[in-house]
């Protein structure tokens, strides 16, 4: 930056970043040669991003026929093949330009009979690793040969295009953001794997009914191993073929719209596949395709191979990919995957316990340079789309508006949240718990970073942890989860998830996020059919019927759920900002906070019930018990009425000023709402 220049925003409002200021003042320079650069050369960076619409089939109106395309610098030759000419390798050779891109015409008047929407292809590449069969990295469809287990590129053009005509959907009109994180493979309850359809058909009701208002899908992008939860995904223009048709997916997409559903979308540009047979690794015969070479293309703690962010043509073909789930799907937005590994060449395996190490070596700023672009891509072409970084350090800029010289991320996953609370059920007891503590972690933000609050999601569930429900009440639900059974353990289980709940919605963020089936407790872990099962399907599925089964408790579970967000929604909590703490009692384990009119009373303490408790409140009035956890309907004991009032009355403080109190029956392990009427 020029000197004497004015100081980027971000800096301006910060006075921690001060010492720091050369290299923010970097990065955004990075940035801004970046997209001044790409505006030059491309008119916007809309038109930039759009690699999908050049490469793999593009139809040539004006030469009747359609040219395929692939970028393949480091190939010596490339043919390809597949059933449109009875699999013949080295029969239609595709030709190079300057720039390393490889290129076929298909003649309508010679192909028209044989190469038609579904037709099978692969790409015969032979570069410094041998002669291979490939998968072009543009691919739209990729299907599995079920026998073969073979995966095969699927030439996708249907007669008619999807019609999107009347979806003028707006996320932005939702209000506070509400997320159902689900996957759709794993979705139903029958024993196998899911559909598109059987998503939109079943599933979406359910979210819509339990008062979210944003659904994200999970698992998306083509993926080999069902098991990789999708993140290790192999083509990423193609939508997972096993979950069915890309029209199907636009439908599920377009019925959450008329649903008053947003959607977002899993993306995983963090890492790719390393497998040569089903991914963009070694594409060209070179280590240093998509990657930088050698063991600066590994990832290897998840083990699978980094993109090279500084490269242009890397930088083209993510940018395409993020705009063409847009354009193409109407995705409303994305939560990156994987944000900590990519913003550091040590992918975040360190303590982030200075400044210095958000401004050392070990950042990435090809990185930083990339997301910022797909932000400002993002927010450009689809302005009501949300953008959520899962980024574990803090990086400072995060969720700051590129223009102000941050990164641009809408929100970023509260990540501590959901580890404290199972740091807190693994090692600290009841009567142990500190409230000081837990304020704290629900509180800690900056004020300009917007979380997504969240008690647990997808990671809680796999098998090698543990969901919240489990680790409260663990084998106890196989057999005490019925209505009429007796059990200390359900019964303390029960109380803590739904305080558990309220809690972090109500203090943790601006947002909110529930993995399916984790609203109602669901009793089982997620495990995907693998070796070690069997190839069982048992546990990769969501057991919908227990949240309505009228003699088990999950179902009111499931009710209180519905009930919490009902509430937040009605008086905008999340929009509220920071909760106003009014008590924080210690010895009875009782915290006490407001947002706008409502009261929140928490009271963690395992046996300690009072009567005639007294509390501050955050103005005079009458305060009406609005929600709380110890309610008959959600399976609690309704020690105190619900239709009670309690009139405020004035204590004098040492100060000489009258400070409103009132007094309630301040029951253990319950949290409850009141509503403020003056």
């Amino acid at each position: 930056m020029k000197k004497n220049a004015p100081r980027l925003p971000i800096v301006e409002r910060d006075a921690w970043l001060h010492p720091v200021e050369e290299e923010m003042n970097r990065r955004w320079e990075c940035y801004r040669q970046k997209i001044d650069d790409i505006c030059r050369t491309a008119g916007s960076l809309s038109d930039y991003a759009n690699g999908y619409r050049y490469f793999g089939w593009q139809w040539d109106g004006l030469l009747d026929g359609w040219w395929l395309r692939e970028w393949l610098p480091g190939a010596h030759d490339v043919y390809v093949f597949g059933d449109f000419n009875n699999w013949q390798r080295t029969e239609i050779r595709m030709h190079r330009d300057v720039a390393g891109v490889w290129s076929a015409f298909f003649p309508a008047a010679m192909y028209r009979d044989r190469l038609t929407h579904g037709s099978l292809y692969k790409l015969h590449v032979h570069g410094d690793n041998g002669w291979r069969d490939r998968i072009p990295a543009y691919a739209r469809r990729v299907v599995q040969d079920e026998e073969s287990k073979n995966y095969t590129a699927q030439f996708w053009a249907p007669a008619e295009p999807f019609d999107w005509q009347g979806d003028a959907f707006d996320a932005s009109k939702n209000g506070d953001l509400l997320i159902y994180e689900a996957h759709v493979g794993m979705a139903q309850e029958s024993e196998g794997v899911g559909t598109y359809r059987e998503f939109a058909e079943k599933i979406l009701p359910v979210i819509k009914a339990d008062g979210y208002n944003a659904v994200q899908l999970m698992a998306i992008a083509e993926h080999p191993y069902y098991g990789s939860f999708g993140y290790h995904v192999s083509s990423f223009f193609a939508p997972s073929s096993r979950f069915g048709t890309p029209e199907e997916l636009k439908e599920l997409i377009r019925r959450a719209h008329e649903l008053g559903l947003a959607v977002i979308m899993d993306l995983v540009h963090a890492h790719y596949v390393k497998n040569l047979n089903e991914g963009i690794n070694e594409l060209d015969g070179t280590d240093h395709h998509y990657s930088l070479p050698g063991a600066a293309g590994d990832q290897p703690y998840w083990d699978s191979k980094l993109f090279d962010y500084g490269k242009p043509e890397v930088q083209h073909f993510l940018l395409s990919n993020v705009k063409y789930w847009l354009d193409e799907f109407h995705f409303d937005g994305f939560r990156f995957d994987g944000v900590t590994s990519m913003l550091y060449h040590h992918h975040g395996y360190v303590d982030f316990d200075c400044r210095e190490r958000f401004f050392d070596a070990g950042v990435n700023g090809d990185a930083i340079a990339y997301l910022t672009l797909a932000n400002t891509l993002v927010h450009e072409f689809r302005p009501a789309a949300v953008t959520i970084a899962e980024d574990v350090s803090g990086m400072p800029g995060i969720c700051i508006p590129e223009s102000d010289g941050g990164i641009g991320f809408d929100y970023r996953l509260g990540m501590a949240i959901p580890d404290f609370w199972i740091k807190y059920l693994k090692e600290v007891p009841d009567e142990e718990w500190n409230i000081w503590e837990m304020w704290s972690v629900m509180t800690d933000r900056l004020p300009e970073v917007k979380t997504v609050a969240y008690a647990e999601s997808h990671d809680q569930a796999l098998v090698g942890d543990k969901t919240l429900a489990f680790r409260l009440m663990d084998k106890e639900m196989y057999f005490h989860m019925d209505r009429a059974s007796e059990n200390l353990v359900i019964d303390r289980g029960m109380a803590l998830h739904k305080m558990i709940r309220l809690l972090t919605i109500s203090t943790g963020g601006q947002a909110y996020l529930n993995f399916m089936g984790n609203e109602f407790g669901h009793p089982e872990w997620i495990d995907f059919p693998r070796e070690g099962n069997g190839w069982s399907y048992a546990h990769a599925r969501r057991q919908w019927s227990l949240a309505t089964n009228g003699f088990l408790r999950y179902s009111w579970l499931g009710d209180f759920d519905r009930a919490m967000i009902g509430l937040v929604k009605e008086y905008k909590v999340l929009s509220d900002g920071y909760a106003w703490n009014l008590l924080m009692d210690e010895q009875n384990k009782t915290m006490v906070f407001s947002h706008g009119r409502l009261l929140f009373v928490f009271n963690w303490h395992p046996t300690a019930s009072i009567p005639d408790y007294e509390l501050p409140v955050q103005g005079p009035g009458k305060y009406i018990p609005l929600l709380s956890t110890d309610e008959e309907r959600f399976g609690g004991q309704q020690r105190q009425a619900m239709d009670g009032e309690h009139f405020s009355f004035d204590v004098v403080g040492d100060d000489g000023a009258r400070y409103p109190r009132i007094r309630i029956y301040n029951t253990a392990r319950t949290a409850t709402v009141y509503l403020r009427e003056e």
